[in-house]
């Protein structure tokens, strides 16, 4: 009797663990097809007809191309992400260029969908991420040619180019499609707007600072 229920609780443990995974795909691959955008999606794009796939719904050139990082931040993402490679959809799996000017900045943002792995190909780049509530603890580095650094899924996370000359990182990120929640733009300029006296009740300051921010 107690064998049948170690039997038991040995094969519900077992189970558990394998509902905590996503399913095998049941077929090679599922290449997005943007035009049938009125068909029922749960995890991706509708598939492409299969025999109208090719080679270049697999493939992206350009990246090694720096990004024009001529803007107010000083930065710029280059994604290969399922809307720039057809292939990757329902694979889990994407990449991205960030070019920085000298002291160029991402600024925080997070991933809803995906864990960021970043490695720096050129300069001096500080990252760090914030950790969830009750501590908010900043845990953070400063990267050179070659380093390795990870973002949590869903963390508040930024890059920085600390040195005098361009930098560049590529990142790999376990979504076909990660998206990105600038913490900024979210705050203060979502549409329509956040009521300025809940934004200046949750920053504690005064309603004019607030629209001068979501300004």
């Amino acid at each position: 009797m107690a064998k049948n229920i170690l039997v038991l609780c040995f094969l519900a443990f077992t189970f558990s663990l394998a509902a905590a995974f996503e399913p095998s795909s049941l077929q090679d691959f599922c290449v997005a097809d943007p035009t049938m955008f009125m068909a029922v999606r749960v995890n991706g794009f509708a598939c492409m007809d299969f025999k109208l796939v090719d080679a270049n719904h697999f493939s992206f050139s350009g990246l090694h191309v720096a990004g024009n990082t001529s803007n107010p931040l000083g930065s710029r993402v280059t994604p290969v992400f399922v809307t720039q490679v057809p292939g990757l959809n329902t694979l889990g799996i994407s990449l991205a260029r960030i070019d920085y000017a000298p002291w160029g900045l991402i600024p925080p943002h997070l991933h809803p969908r995906a864990t960021e792995i970043l490695t720096v190909i050129e300069g001096s780049v500080l990252v760090g991420f914030v950790t969830s509530n009750p501590d908010n603890r900043l845990i953070t580095k400063v990267l050179q040619k070659g380093d390795v650094f990870v973002f949590p899924i869903g963390l508040i996370h930024f890059q920085r180019n600390v040195g005098y000359g361009n930098a560049v990182s590529i990142s790999g990120l376990s979504s076909q499609n990660p998206g990105v929640i600038t913490v900024a733009n979210a705050v203060f300029g979502s549409n329509p707007p956040i009521a300025d006296d809940i934004l200046a009740k949750a920053f504690q300051v005064d309603k004019s600072v607030i629209t001068q921010l979501q300004a």
